[in-house]
């Protein structure tokens, strides 16, 4: 498991090793959530990771518009390990690494 401070810190660890999961927020800094999961799809297209947003953001257009861009589910914070636990093994995320 690694953090990256931004999205192109982020981008640049995909890079080096595909992670099976994203915890992706839709504001970070040098580059928003969503131009960082277009750019990982750039990336990825063979082996594209689970995507899960985690954000405040609350307005359902913009939720839709997430999960329609690529991201497999949607976390609203504040959220606690239970729930952040379950998202990820509703993505499948938990799955594939067992597997």
């Amino acid at each position: 498991m690694s953090e990256a401070c931004d999205g192109i810190e982020g981008l640049e660890q995909c890079l080096q090793a595909m992670p099976d999961l994203v915890l992706l927020d839709w504001r970070m800094p040098t580059m928003d959530g969503m131009d960082f999961l277009a750019r990982l799809k750039e990336i990825s297209a063979d082996r594209m990771p689970k995507v899960l947003f985690c954000s405040m953001e609350s307005d359902p257009r913009r939720i839709a518009e997430a999960l329609a861009a690529g991201a497999d589910d949607y976390v609203m914070k504040p959220f606690d390990g239970d729930i952040l636990e379950s998202k990820i093994d509703e993505v499948g995320a938990l799955k594939a690494r067992v597997a």
